[in-house]
């Protein structure tokens, strides 16, 4: 069973196996997380997202997919770059969401990662709502399949904290 874990502050300082990206498709950095570790990370991590371009991903990674690179210069051993979906209030794009998750766990895995730290993907500049997205990735690593022994839930602000608090003290138990 994975414990889940809660943190205010930085993703990009946290010493894990593998931090997970909260990236656009083109894997080419951008802002908010995506920026952060791409800078702090350094050009190593850009680099393999170009070769990924250039060969399994041509037209850029979908949403609700996930891959690795290195960490570059961050404190983990790899990055886990996840695309997620951009809230829509005419279309249930929750299954993407809880995708990006599971597809996370899945590349962890086959890293043989243990601990992961992940972001609150969506919730930027996708606008998804923080409540619902706490409450769609904390249900969705819980009941995932998976040796990771710990999930990180790295949250910026308290805003966003306060947010997956609530949604992991309401979640019914597995």
């Amino acid at each position: 069973m994975t414990n889940i874990t809660l943190a205010l502050g930085d993703i990009t300082e946290q010493s894990v196996d593998a931090v997970v990206n909260a990236a656009n498709s083109s894997l080419l950095g951008g802002g908010g997380v995506d920026g952060a570790i791409h800078r702090r990370g350094g050009s190593d991590i850009l680099d393999e997202c170009r070769d990924l371009r250039a060969s399994r991903y041509g037209k850029g990674l979908p949403a609700g997919q996930a891959v690795a690179t290195t960490a570059g210069r961050l404190p983990a051993r790899w990055v886990i770059h996840t695309v997620g979906p951009v809230f829509s209030t005419t279309e249930d794009r929750s299954a993407t969401l809880a995708s990006c998750y599971r597809e996370s766990l899945r590349v962890a895995d086959e890293l043989n990662a243990l601990t992961v730290a992940f972001p609150a993907v969506s919730t930027g500049v996708y606008r998804w709502p923080l409540d619902d997205a706490a409450r769609i990735a904390l249900t969705t690593v819980r009941d995932a399949d998976t040796a990771v022994t710990e999930a990180r839930f790295v949250l910026f602000d308290q805003r966003a904290y306060d947010a997956f608090e609530t949604a992991l003290n309401a979640l019914p138990p597995a």
